[in-house]
Formats: C-alpha cells, sequence, structure tokens
C-alpha cells in the first residue's frame, strides 16, 4: 500500500473520525463539509466484493471512503469538478487505503465523456438547489456542492447512463424533491424503493434516500423511516448511531 502523504496545512484543513473511527477524513476547515447525508448515503450501498460504485460529485471522498469502510472488495470511481476537492479525495483514498479512483470531471458533460464501462452502482448526493432565486447565496465554498448547475436532471442524466441494466442507483436528496427524483429516472429505471429520513418522529422527512433499478419493473416500496433524533434523548437515536457508527446500514 502506497504511504499517505503529508499532513496538510491545518490552517485549511480538519481531519474527522467516521465509523466508529475505521475511517479518517480530511476536509476544509471550512466550506462545504460532509456529514449525516454522506453516512447515510454510503450506508445504503450494498455492494457486493468485485463490484464497481461510481459516486457522481465525490467532493472529498467522505461517500466513498466510507463504503470502502463498509464493503471489502468492492472497485470504488469518483467523479469530481472541483480540482481541489478531487485531490483531496486521492489524498483521502491514500490515507485510508481505500481501492478508489478519483476522475476530474463534471457531469455536466456527462457519462459518455469518461469513456468508461457501466457500473453495477451508481450514486449520489447531488446539490440541493438548482434554482438561484430560492435560497439566499451561499457562501462561495459551498456553492459547488448546494447549487446545481445544470439542473437535477444533468444529475440524474448522468447516473441512468453511469449504471448498467439491472444495475442500481442510489441518491440521498430533499425530501420535497422525490416526485421530481422519480419522474427523471422513471424512464429508464425502475423497482423504487423510498426511504424517509425524518428528524423526529413527530416532523415530516427533511431528506429521502432513493434506490432505482436500472430497467427495473418491480413495484414502488415506502420502506421504514430512519428516525434521527429523539427529544429529550441523546443525540441520535440507537438506530440512527448504528447507521453512523457503522454497526448497521440502510439497506433496500
Amino acid at each position: 500500500m502506497t504511504a499517505a502523504p503529508p499532513p496538510s496545512d491545518t490552517d485549511e484543513l480538519v481531519e474527522n473520525a467516521l465509523l466508529g473511527g475505521r475511517v479518517r477524513l480530511r476536509q476544509p476547515a471550512k466550506g462545504y463539509r460532509a456529514g449525516m447525508d454522506a453516512a447515510l448515503l454510503a450506508a445504503a450501498v450494498a455492494a457486493a466484493p468485485g463490484q464497481r460504485v461510481l459516486e457522481a460529485g465525490c467532493g472529498a471522498g467522505a461517500v466513498l471512503m466510507q463504503i470502502a469502510a463498509r464493503r471489502p472488495g468492492v472497485s470504488l470511481t469518483g467523479l469530481e469538478r472541483d480540482p481541489a476537492m478531487a485531490a483531496l479525495a486521492r489524498e483521502n483514498a491514500l490515507l485510508n487505503g481505500a481501492d478508489a479512483r478519483i476522475i476530474a470531471g463534471d457531469v455536466a458533460a456527462g457519462f459518455r465523456a469518461l469513456a468508461m464501462e457501466p457500473f453495477d452502482w451508481a450514486v449520489s448526493n447531488p446539490p440541493f438547489f438548482d434554482d438561484p432565486g430560492a435560497l439566499r447565496a451561499p457562501a462561495e465554498g459551498k456553492r459547488g456542492a448546494w447549487m446545481a448547475d445544470d439542473g437535477l436532471q444533468a444529475w440524474t442524466d448522468f447516473l441512468l447512463k453511469g449504471v448498467r441494466e439491472g444495475g442500481r442507483i442510489v441518491v440521498i436528496h430533499r425530501a420535497d424533491r422525490l416526485a421530481d427524483l422519480l419522474a427523471l429516472l422513471g424512464g429508464k429505471a425502475g423497482s423504487f424503493a423510498v426511504r424517509g429520513i425524518h428528524p423526529y418522529a413527530d416532523e415530516p422527512a427533511k431528506r429521502v434516500l432513493v434506490q432505482a433499478v436500472r430497467t427495473g419493473k418491480a413495484p414502488l416500496r415506502l420502506l421504514p423511516p430512519l428516525v434521527l433524533h429523539a427529544r429529550g434523548g441523546a443525540k441520535h437515536t440507537a438506530e440512527a448511531e448504528a447507521v453512523l457508527r457503522g454497526e448497521a446500514g440502510m439497506g433496500f
């Protein structure tokens, strides 16, 4: 295994321990930082040894590194348009000894621009907004992660073309975009499974995990939700804590 590069400037980067310390992740101290969404997306990928997983918009590699720790023997590829974040993802792959290839590129260019064979899994946490008027302008360091310049359709098209027939697409996104996700993916994928992510048991879901199968025909399944917090209790529910520590998955 190649030795990890020397630590980066601590004024610019922080190192976080994920999955109960099984993963070390270096990411920017300021700007967008991966958290709960990345952990839930990684937990929803039940790839088998030898399978190939593609992540669109991998950032610093938080999802890929957690998949690598959860699913030994899986081959990982990440696409990232920000050169600095792509370099950081490569650094994190070395740091964790992960079989992960990081490619510099833009989802908007389409999957065919990569000149690669379709994958067994294609996953993503797409930017949450594609209308600049829908929210106050995010900080410059967060804009790329929050704003989909080419719209959600560019991301779903990329995922659909990036996965083989019978392969699986997994997306985590805002709950209020569920109808859009189903419509955009539904032309070439089916066998949907949807799991709501609720902040509290008595509050609506703010996130959804959606799995689709390329050319799948099975009926949609609405799965039991994940509740993240209990009022007056620990920071996370026991179920959420098990997922965050890598002791449980979010399988479909």
